[in-house]
């Protein structure tokens, strides 16, 4: 965080609380004391009303005639963004979204209730690995630098990369990097947990009309394919969280029949494959031959 920025939380904590120590913003903002005092005097010298208060429960304060009578956001309204940034900050595992969240915590009235939602996600281990490549990416789209990689394929294939980086991109359990790849003069989206030896170049590059050409990539859609099933209770949830209630239908005491759209690849047979014998597919036959195939041949792996 720079200096500019922590002058402005400085001040939006103090529009909001009544007394803030030295010591508390120094933790905050994780800074020296000294640096905090710097802060202050500079808020002073730029006629940001704020004073001292000595003594054991002392600290800074800010005018009461400066503060605002009324909160743009209700305690309501900041409950809901701290459950956002909750889930956020289990996803990102940042330093900036845990500082967010205490400055927006701050601005909380010290009575109202404890939010009624709870976002947990799973701890995977690797995603604190992948965090160095997030940041780089972070600071290479804000700065307009080139990123240059190992990317490895979903073949297996190892190539070199220099690519605009444009947009990040978080889907279910996985980041993603979004930019205009030189190579290959066209747009890509790279998964973050392929990339290898990422390094933002000192080169940078006049941004295009990446939006539309965005659209474009957007618009292509794996080929869907309508299939039936008979699925087990047991995993009645998974699909109605996936595909919504519509989609199954009760057949008899032991199965529920499904009509669901999945990929006619390796992508739709995973997925099905991982719901174990909880699955019989039905129809369309075509479907069926090349899901047995699939199976047979993760079998041929351990015979």
């Amino acid at each position: 965080m720079d200096k500019v920025e922590r002058l402005i939380s400085i001040i939006m904590i103090l529009l909001k609380k009544d007394v803030v120590t030295a010591n508390e913003f120094a933790q905050l903002f994780n800074v020296s004391k000294r640096t905090i005092l710097r802060d202050m005097e500079t808020l002073s010298l730029s006629n940001i009303p704020i004073y001292a208060i000595n003594g054991s429960n002392g600290g800074y304060c800010m005018m009461d005639e400066y503060k605002v009578d009324k909160r743009l956001l209700s305690n309501s309204d900041l409950e809901n963004i701290l459950t956002a940034l909750g889930g956020l900050e289990q996803i990102l595992i940042s330093n900036e979204i845990e500082v967010t969240i205490k400055k927006i915590e701050a601005m909380v009235h010290p009575l109202s209730p404890k939010g009624s939602i709870h976002l947990s996600f799973y701890e995977w281990e690797g995603r604190s690995e992948i965090l160095q490549t997030l940041k780089l990416c972070q600071e290479s789209i804000l700065k307009k630098r080139l990123v240059s990689f190992d990317y490895l394929d979903k073949n297996g294939t190892i190539s070199s990369r220099i690519v605009e980086p444009y947009l990040l991109h978080f889907s279910e359990t996985s980041w993603y990097l979004k930019g205009f790849c030189l190579h290959r003069q066209s747009n890509r989206t790279f998964k973050l947990s392929r990339i290898d030896q990422f390094h933002m170049d000192e080169n940078t590059f006049i941004p295009r009309d990446y939006s539309l050409e965005q659209e474009h990539e957007a618009s292509y859609q794996p080929q869907l394919v309508a299939i039936k099933a008979f699925i087990s209770p047991s995993i009645k949830d998974q699909f109605i969280e996936r595909y919504g209630r519509k989609s199954i239908e009760t057949y008899s005491s032991d199965y529920f029949l499904a009509t669901i759209h999945v990929p006619q690849n390796s992508v739709g047979f995973q997925f099905l494959a991982s719901l174990g014998t909880n699955i019989e597919i039905l129809e369309p036959q075509t479907y069926v031959e090349e899901f047995r195939n699939y199976l047979i041949s993760m079998v041929e792996k351990y015979s």
